[in-house]
């Protein structure tokens, strides 16, 4: 039987360490959690069961591993400690008999993309942002279709435009509205990037660094890689969508309480194929995951053992196969789902009155 493995990694201290080690989860303080991380060997977690192709009926099996290091972590350190701590993590993926490895979070952007941490393991690796990408486009304009905004006349912003993900989710979404805002902290990568999106499409094209630019925007798609929550309740349009596909989260948790007239959906959830049985509560319902863990499976499911998508540029023609081979395979675009927990119609109902209609 074909083999994966995939890398998880505490994004909340107090509540994911819980979910392993609760007498620890509730003694230690965050900033002890953090400290301690550094010092915590690579944990097995479970074995995957379940997974099977609807096409061809193949099945496979996984394991879920955890890098101990915090997101905070993971920021604070030296680079060459977060990879020996990764490729430690790696190696427990070898010993366990995967053939390919999934980087979740930030052990897929951290330095380089993952290319320093394919060329140290014995295993291909795989960050899982191509089909990340192509979930979070196609979220955003599925949320959008629900609220009756038609897309085509729409504005959209992408927050973190100039990162891997954001590049290829900006040229994505430029076929798909009238006016895109691409967002950013450096200028001159997203003038780099809206001139190569202007040679690609007829969309009206805008960059800026201020995150206030994003009430512009009736669809927001938001990938940075920033340690903590960016965008608060003051930088939302009433009646938007926002598809948020960064962990640790770029929307604060202040949104969803404070603004019941705003979309704010969980960027890349996917339903698996099979019967699919996680062992290990890491805060999704049975039977769904993210896309960055859904690609490692299909590429599993394929037996493509290769490293798939690693580094800072990701080939548009990645995110197009990956696409097709998990639609091949029965991968689809989960429900809702907003702050982890399901989207209600109520909630829907309630935005949709304030959604404007271009």
């Amino acid at each position: 039987m074909d083999t994966f493995a995939f890398i998880i990694h505490p994004i909340d201290p107090k509540r994911d360490v819980s979910r392993k080690f609760p007498f620890l989860g509730k003694v230690l303080s965050t900033k002890q959690i953090n400290f301690f991380s550094t010092f915590f060997p690579p944990i097995y977690l479970s074995e995957i069961q379940g997974i099977a192709s609807l096409t061809t009926g193949k099945q496979i099996s996984g394991w879920l591993i955890a890098c101990p290091l915090t997101a905070a972590r993971m920021l604070e350190l030296p680079e060459k400690i977060v990879y020996h701590k990764v490729i430690q993590t790696g190696r427990l993926a070898e010993r366990l008999g995967a053939k390919i490895l999934g980087l979740g979070a930030f052990t897929s952007v951290i330095g380089d993309g993952g290319i320093s941490i394919a060329s140290s393991l014995d295993i291909p690796v795989t960050t899982g942002d191509a089909y990340t990408i192509s979930v979070a486009v196609q979220a955003v304009l599925d949320a959008a279709n629900i609220l009756g905004i038609n897309a085509k006349q729409a504005t959209a912003a992408v927050v973190g435009a100039s990162g891997a993900i954001g590049q290829v989710c900006s040229e994505l979404l430029a076929s798909e509205v009238a006016e895109l805002y691409l967002i950013g902290k450096s200028i001159e990568k997203l003038e780099h990037l809206k001139k190569r999106i202007a040679n690609q499409t007829k969309v009206d094209l805008a960059v800026s660094t201020d995150l206030s630019d994003v009430k512009k925007a009736q669809l927001v798609l938001t990938v940075s890689s920033a340690a903590h929550s960016i965008i608060q309740p003051e930088h939302l349009r009433p009646g938007s969508v926002v598809c948020d596909v960064a962990r640790p989260r770029d929307i604060s948790a202040i949104v969803a309480e404070t603004r019941k007239d705003v979309l704010v959906i969980d960027g890349g959830v996917v339903d698996i194929p099979g019967e699919v049985k996680f062992n290990f509560d890491f805060g999704f319902p049975p039977g769904k995951a993210y896309a960055c863990m859904a690609e490692t499976i299909a590429l599993t499911l394929e037996g493509r053992f290769e490293d798939y998508t690693v580094g800072k540029e990701i080939a548009r023609q990645r995110v197009v196969e990956i696409t097709q081979m998990a639609s091949k395979h029965g991968f689809k675009l989960s429900g809702f789902r907003s702050f982890e927990k399901p989207v209600t119609n109520a909630q829907i109902t309630e935005v949709r009155k304030y959604a404007y209609h271009v």
